[in-house]
């Protein structure tokens, strides 16, 4: 699946990388299993809920997740990610 990534996300990431080279090396594992299978249960791809009920997260580790919407581009669907960081940082 094609996927975009958000400038808000890219910025983090670019600190992340500069700060963690581990944890941006996870990440961009995860990006690349996302978009060969982005069903695949090493994601733990899941709808959030509440006020969230919009967008969808994916698991990079036990504490860091990253946040996506999907939306139609000329009949495909794609995704986009918007936040990446701690559970209470990205589900506020």
């Amino acid at each position: 699946m094609e996927f975009d990534i958000s400038l808000g996300c890219q910025k983090a990431l670019g600190r992340i990388k500069r700060k963690d080279t581990k944890l941006f090396k996870a990440i961009s594992q995860k990006l690349l299993q996302f978009g060969l299978n982005p069903q695949h249960p090493s994601l733990r791809l899941h709808k959030l809920q509440g006020e969230l009920q919009s967008v969808w997260s994916i698991s990079i580790t036990r504490s860091i997740r990253m946040v996506l919407y999907y939306r139609e581009v000329l009949g495909e669907k794609r995704a986009t990610f918007i936040s990446v960081g701690t559970h209470k940082e990205v589900y506020k």
